[in-house]
């Protein structure tokens, strides 16, 4: 995919009836060594088809509330996208579903905030990189580049995860023989592969979410 950056990324090309690629540099924060992801999606995705792609990437299950914090630049100020609900925690949110992510990275280079789960607080750097434009067939979403397994859902947040790792890592920590049975037998930080990431169909789980 050829790399550009650029204030105005095209709809669409007529070459070859190429059509916009974007990529994001996903960062689990506070993770050390990071987690992270490299993902190319479509141009015309939404904030809510990001989300999936996200989920995917990263691995967890979309089991929880999620939202996005991204910078305005007309309004000057900071947006919440996500599943409206009528307990945002004083936060209105715009319907993810709604809000296409193109006009967002062309206005602004600041990098996004991706929250899932507000209990465990796991909080991701979303960075824009880069768009090329590719043949309308080729397959997209996909994730090209990555390193270290996700965190267990329900595991506590950063602090749970740590622990966590420790007691996996430590035959004689109390909990080891528990976490290792609740994580199904095995589980290796380092283990991820960017060819084995299987993406959903954002509107087949919009059409979940909403019937849940």
């Amino acid at each position: 995919m050829p790399i550009r950056r650029s204030t105005r990324i095209p709809v669409r090309s007529r070459k070859n009836d190429a059509a916009p690629v974007l990529q994001f540099l996903i960062i689990l924060t506070e993770t050390d060594p990071p987690v992270w992801r490299r993902i190319q999606v479509p141009g015309d995705y939404t904030f809510w088809d990001l989300h999936v792609a996200i989920q995917d990437a990263m691995g967890w299950l979309d089991y929880h509330l999620h939202e996005f914090r991204v910078w305005n630049r007309v309004r000057r100020n900071m947006e919440h996208l996500g599943i409206p609900s009528d307990d945002d925690f004083g936060q209105p949110h715009r319907a993810g579903w709604d809000v296409p992510i193109l006009p967002v990275v062309q206005d602004s280079e600041l990098p996004m905030l991706y929250t899932y789960d507000f209990g465990d607080n796991w909080r991701h750097v979303v960075m824009f990189e880069t768009y090329g434009m590719v043949e309308a067939a080729t397959r997209c979403p996909r994730c090209v580049a990555g390193a270290r397994k996700c965190p267990p859902e329900d595991c506590g947040g950063v602090g749970g995860f740590e622990n966590f790792l420790e007691a996996i890592r430590n035959k004689r920590h109390p909990e080891h023989k528990s976490y290792l049975e609740w994580v199904g037998g095995s589980y290796n930080a380092e283990e991820f592969d960017p060819k084995e990431v299987h993406f959903d169909d954002p509107a087949e789980r919009l059409r979940m979410a909403m019937e849940a």
